[in-house]
């Protein structure tokens, strides 16, 4: 990839109706662009409707379940007046507040699981949708997350096809000359977010329109969003403080440390959550 754009284009697909399961979406999505894809165009779509054309639906009765059955790995747990929130990985590497199990946007009593592969089903819809109109498109699959140290939330890209999901700067240099070391923007991520700034939240616009960036558009054996997954060597944020406190306090016992002396093993397993957090351990 080479150059910046000046400016580009988003815009929502109007006249997506609502999916249900065994729905195509790339006759759907086709039919609503009604000719108007242009080559280089990249379509974000909601994971939701995905989800819904994939079936992936459940009761809403079986939430608890689905979250445990979607689980890998628990990250973090914390209990309020209305429940209890799990902070997971889920099968797909993503860290996320019930692994992703959403109850907005679906039917009453309903909700949605994340698709089963959702790299795959954007390789599906980029290469029907190629076929269908005869333009190299791109495909992202979105879906929304929280971020840690920071309020709100953003989508972010779960799914992709014949787009670059990075730009890869390291080994170049910057305006001022310096060499660039870690530069990696995560292109992918932010088209999702584009997208969402069009589609929002309770619209029924589903789809987004990206144009004027052909340059992110390649084929469909581009790496797809999994590759956006950090891997576990390189995490340095497994678990939450408290498990964090919790892990090092049962290692400190298990090794025959007193109490007292559980509690200093603790501190030396937590150091670097801060001075606040040791205030609250010694406490």
């Amino acid at each position: 990839m080479s150059g910046v754009p000046r400016a580009f284009g988003v815009r929502v697909l109007e006249g997506i109706g609502e999916i249900r399961p065994g729905d195509d979406l790339v006759d759907v999505i086709a039919t609503a662009a009604r000719g108007s894809l242009a080559e280089g165009d990249i379509l974000v779509v909601t994971s939701k409707v995905v989800s819904k054309a994939e079936g992936r639906i459940v009761h809403a009765s079986d939430r608890e379940r689905a979250i445990t059955e979607e689980t890998v790995r628990v990250v973090a747990t914390r209990s309020h007046p209305d429940g209890v929130t799990r902070i997971v990985e889920n099968r797909l590497g993503m860290v996320a507040a019930a692994a992703g199990v959403d109850a907005s946007n679906t039917d009453e009593g309903t909700v949605l699981l994340l698709p089963v592969d959702p790299d795959a089903s954007a390789r599906a819809l980029a290469a029907g949708l190629r076929a269908r109109t005869g333009r190299a498109l791109g495909v992202i699959i979105s879906d929304t997350l929280g971020r840690p140290w920071r309020e709100g939330q953003t989508d972010v890209a779960i799914g992709a096809a014949g787009v670059h999901v990075f730009d890869d700067l390291r080994g170049t240099v910057d305006a001022a000359g310096k060499p660039l070391a870690v530069t990696m923007p995560c292109l992918a991520d932010e088209l999702a977010a584009a997208g969402d700034l069009v589609k929002g939240k309770a619209t029924g616009c589903p789809v987004a329109v990206v144009s004027g960036l052909p340059h992110l558009v390649g084929g469909l054996d581009l790496p797809g969003a999994r590759s956006i997954v950090r891997p576990r060597d390189r995490d340095l944020f497994r678990m939450g403080t408290d498990e964090a406190i919790a892990l090092g306090t049962a290692a400190g016992r298990s090794a025959g440390y007193s109490a007292g002396r559980a509690a200093g093993f603790t501190e030396g397993f937590t150091a670097g959550i801060g001075a606040a957090e040791h205030e609250r351990v010694r406490s």
